[in-house]
């Protein structure tokens, strides 16, 4: 039954496009879940979805994609934020595509965000009774990648991207009382990361953060081992996925608007294939 489904988010940078496309779909379908969770971009695609602003994620990523103050090197070489997090997660919310935040706080469903801590090294997760009316400075926690966004301090914590220590959030879905999930994910099918090539670097970079450190390194094995827990639990019927089904033209820091504009579609209309598949699941 629906009252025990949760719906869980992929992140993935700008490849989050194609989970948007999926929850523009479920919002004309007015089709919602009790319990979400995500990270990165999976947790900001979310929010959007349940403050019911239809047409939101797009305008927001694929149409502000090219804008430099959303995404460029440009912003890098300023203030080292590859993504402008100033103007994502305040001039847009509060300024250009105003957030309904009242819809947001009104909804029934809990909001989950993973973000991970960069003394342990391990998940942290907010729910709506945790971040309050911080929901932004907790979307941004999860969404601050290495390297390319600085630390964020959060309730006597220090926060960086969600989808470090727990990429794909299934087990904390299980945990908080979901028997069934429908996942979202944002790579095809048979993909598993590789180990990184550059520790030297991190270790330079966050000398004071040894879980941090511990967590980076370990950050391919993490993603493959729920990648293949995924696999199992859909197997056994526990899980549905959706993925995309196309081959991914899309990378994380993709700024073409048509290559932005087509995943989403693309997420969009497997989302609209599934529909039959995810109504007879949840319902079964």
């Amino acid at each position: 039954m629906l009252d025990q489904t949760g719906l869980v988010l992929e992140g993935g940078g700008m490849r989050g496009v194609y989970t948007a496309g999926i929850l523009e779909c479920f919002l004309e379908e007015e089709l919602f879940f009790p319990y979400v969770i995500g990270v990165s971009a999976g947790a900001c695609n979310a929010a959007s979805y349940l403050s019911k602003q239809k047409g939101r994620n797009k305008l927001v990523t694929v149409d502000y994609a090219s804008d430099p103050r959303y995404i460029s090197w440009k912003n890098y070489l300023r203030n080292g934020q590859f993504f402008g997090m100033d103007f994502i997660f305040d001039e847009i919310p509060n300024q250009h595509v105003p957030y309904h935040y009242d819809v947001f706080y009104n909804s029934p469903s809990e909001f989950v965000v993973g973000t991970t801590d960069c003394v342990t090294g391990l998940p942290v997760y907010f729910k709506k009774q945790d971040y309050g009316s911080d929901l932004l400075t907790v979307l941004r926690a999860s969404s601050s990648l290495p390297f390319l966004a600085p630390e964020i301090r959060f309730q006597d914590k220090i926060l960086l991207d969600g989808g470090i220590s727990d990429p794909i959030p299934i087990k904390k879905a299980q945990q908080d009382g979901c028997k069934k999930n429908i996942v979202i994910l944002t790579r095809n099918k048979g993909y598993l990361k590789k180990p990184s090539k550059f520790h030297f670097l991190v270790n330079r970079k966050y000398p004071n953060y040894k879980g941090l450190q511990q967590s980076l390194r370990m950050r391919y094995q993490k993603y493959n081992d729920t990648v293949n827990y995924l696999e199992k639990e859909e197997k056994e019927g526990n899980i549905l996925i959706i993925r995309p089904t196309d081959p991914l033209k899309v990378g994380r820091m993709e700024r073409n608007p048509q290559r932005l504009e087509e995943l989403y579609f693309q997420g969009y209309q497997d989302a609209k294939a599934s529909l039959k598949k995810i109504l007879s699941y949840i319902n079964d």
